[in-house]
């Protein structure tokens, strides 16, 4: 099954990531040590947690129109 979302800011992409991460069978702790970080930035990714960066990259992607999709799972699936 394919999963499709539309990323409007840190949050939603955190939850989007939560997801993919979990369906991949991965804890925060697994992410992290894949990672090379902490399993707290792990979990600052995935809570959303506002960042100058990312309040700014969101900003900008919708002051020039942009949408930002992410997708995770098996799309070769009939459905």
């Amino acid at each position: 099954m394919l999963y499709r979302g539309v990323i409007r800011d840190a949050e939603a992409l955190g939850r989007m990531l939560a997801q993919a991460r979990y369906a991949a069978g991965l804890t925060q702790r697994d992410l992290a040590r894949r990672l090379g970080v902490s399993q707290r930035y792990v979990w600052q990714l995935e809570s959303g947690e506002p960042t100058t960066f990312a309040t700014r990259l969101f900003e900008a992607m919708a002051a020039c129109g942009m949408t930002l999709h992410a997708e995770f799972g098996t799309s070769g699936e009939a459905g």
